[in-house]
């Protein structure tokens, strides 16, 4: 006898479920939902589709469609994955695209209050940043390097390339909607720019995404677990010094494009307590960074 199919998941006998590249087999829910929902734990339901436009926006829609019926809030630990994304978009409403089951893609649920402040949940997509990078450092066997703020970078021959982005975004009074992508077994010929890099490109030593993804959940996980038990403090959760090791940006030379058409270049010289970036221009003066596109800028 067959089990049920569980919502959300294709039937693997359906033509949608059979793998179209055997070197990018479907993720298996089943097996990763019994591994990371946990009494106690954070993650509290998992659900993969095969396609959609953007997973930040059905969480969102899921939120907003409980709050109109009346229905009980969606709890904190929902993560939603997509074997592609349609309409995927990264920061200031970049488009965010890759062949099907040749990334990672997902969104999670997130609810600090009221342990945390609303004033440090700026903290969050460097959080994330953090837990990406180790637990794909403990999954993949790879290297990976944060730019500021929520760009994921690995080397490929010699160069550094963004191989995954982070995007946070409120929905509601408190929550949160954290969105990871992550480029896995992209070929070079597949890549959407070529400045871009996947992990295959970076030779890490494994591409199972189920084991990834299980890595970057769990390590998100305790990230913000720690985090969040600190009241959102970064000095006292470590976070801050765990940003600012694995921060490629500070000490180099950035070009950051502000609000209003402004510009500013300088050495990226801290990481402040707000998970700011101070630059440091020509003339000495430290600029505090929240918002905005920064640059490294190469032969200077």
């Amino acid at each position: 006898m067959t089990e049920p199919n569980t919502p959300g998941e294709t039937p693997p006998s359906t033509p949608a479920g059979r793998w179209s590249d055997l070197e990018r087999p479907p993720l298996n829910a089943r097996s990763l939902r019994r591994g990371l929902i946990r009494p106690g734990g954070l993650w509290t339901s998992f659900d993969v589709v095969d396609a959609t436009g953007s997973t930040n926006s059905d969480l969102a829609e899921r939120i907003t469609r409980a709050a109109a019926r009346g229905e009980p809030a969606l709890a904190e630990g929902a993560v939603l994955v997509a074997e592609e994304q349609t309409a995927g978009r990264g920061r200031l409403d970049r488009r965010w695209s890759a062949p099907a089951r040749s990334g990672l893609f997902f969104s999670v649920l997130l609810r600090p209050g009221p342990a945390v402040p609303v004033e440090r949940y700026g903290w969050l997509p460097l959080l994330a940043g953090v837990a990406a990078a180790t637990g794909l450092a403990r999954g993949a066997g790879v290297d990976m390097s944060l730019k500021w703020p929520n760009d994921l970078l690995v080397t490929v021959a010699g160069e550094e390339r963004k191989a995954g982005g982070i995007l946070a975004e409120r929905a509601g009074e408190d929550a949160v909607i954290m969105g990871i992508g992550l480029n896995v077994s992209l070929h070079a010929s597949e890549l959407p720019v070529a400045t871009a890099g996947s992990l295959a490109l970076a030779n890490a030593v494994s591409l199972d995404r189920d084991t990834l993804l299980r890595s970057v959940l769990r390590s998100l996980e305790s990230w913000y677990e720690r985090w969040r038990e600190a009241a959102g403090d970064p000095a006292a959760s470590r976070l801050q010094e765990a940003y600012v090791a694995g921060c490629a940006t500070l000490g180099r030379t950035v070009r950051a494009q502000l609000p209003g058409d402004r510009e500013l270049v300088g050495e990226a010289a801290a990481v402040d307590g707000d998970g700011r970036l101070v630059v440091r221009t020509a003339d000495g003066t430290r600029h505090p960074v929240g918002a905005g596109d920064v640059v490294h800028v190469r032969g200077v």
